[in-house]
């Protein structure tokens, strides 16, 4: 059992370190840490990591891309405060990768997670791709994608415009956290819990919160917001049914007078109106 003051996050370090933690700094300014980017901190870890390892993020903009392979397990970033440490890029679905064809929404993640056991904290994760006009294609530009399990981001800011939030696999927890976009910028199809959570539209006409992509009755995901608020500009779908059977709840969250009546938007397929959705007012 752990003190009952300790939050879940620090719960979650504490279960999954199986050796003692170590810490590297980050600084922008040669000499003033271990390292001066992100990934270099990242890609001098064991292929295979089995011990916490703290990455403290020191106050700046870190312009790069970064991505923690799948056996890269038990990492924190830490940041000196999500106003002052900031990782971003710009890549969007339609920019080019590595062999000259587009990379996709999947790919154009500033800050990409593959491994279980991952914590960050105070930090701002951003994609830099300027807001799409509605029904734009190929613009979709992710901040953070998490595609492993047990993860837990606090204080966290996610920044960015169609689709921010890559929540595409595992079980997540969100506390504090601050989400901006303007369209799907939730989404994916991860067990999500977000708590405390501040998510601001910047919808120039309208747009959508989230887009769980649940296929199945079968599958235990969904995406529940509790005790947050939901702030910004143009009109708002709570969601929209990207799977099947998407499922969302919204618990004792504040709301704009922002969103369209009607809620949810069933992706044009009149079959997804069986979709499970759940709002609460506040």
């Amino acid at each position: 059992m752990y003190p009952a003051n300790a939050t879940r996050a620090e719960a979650i370090e504490r279960q999954f370190t199986l050796l003692p933690a170590r810490t590297l700094v980050v600084d922008r300014r040669p000499g003033a840490g271990d390292f001066t980017s992100i990934q270099a901190a990242v890609d001098s870890l064991p292929l295979i990591n089995l011990a916490r390892v703290v990455i403290r993020v020191n106050a700046g903009t870190y312009t790069e891309k970064v991505n923690i392979s799948p056996m890269r397990a038990f990492v924190t970033v830490e940041g000196a405060g999500a106003d002052k440490t900031v990782v971003q890029w710009g890549d969007t679905a339609d920019t080019a990768g590595s062999w000259g064809r587009p990379m996709g929404t999947f790919g154009s993640a500033t800050f990409a997670v593959n491994s279980m056991f991952f914590v960050a904290k105070n930090i701002t994760f951003k994609n830099t791709a300027p807001v799409p006009r509605p029904g734009a294609l190929g613009k979709q530009g992710v901040a953070l994608r998490i595609s492993a399990d047990n993860a837990a981001f606090v204080g966290c800011n996610f920044l960015g415009a169609q689709d921010t939030l890559y929540d595409h696999l595992g079980r997540h927890y969100y506390r504090d956290c601050y989400i901006e976009g303007s369209v799907d910028f939730i989404f994916g199809n991860a067990l999500s819990l977000y708590e405390g959570c501040h998510v601001h539209a910047i919808a120039r006409n309208y747009g959508a919160l989230t887009a769980q992509n649940r296929q199945s009755l079968l599958e235990d995901t969904g995406f529940s917001f509790v005790k947050c608020r939901v702030t910004g500009s143009g009109a708002l779908y709570l969601g929209r049914a990207w799977g099947t059977f998407s499922r969302v709840v919204f618990a004792y969250t504040y709301m704009d007078n922002i969103i369209i009546p009607r809620g949810w938007y069933n992706w044009g397929d009149p079959t997804r109106e069986m979709t499970v959705f759940y709002g609460q007012y506040k």
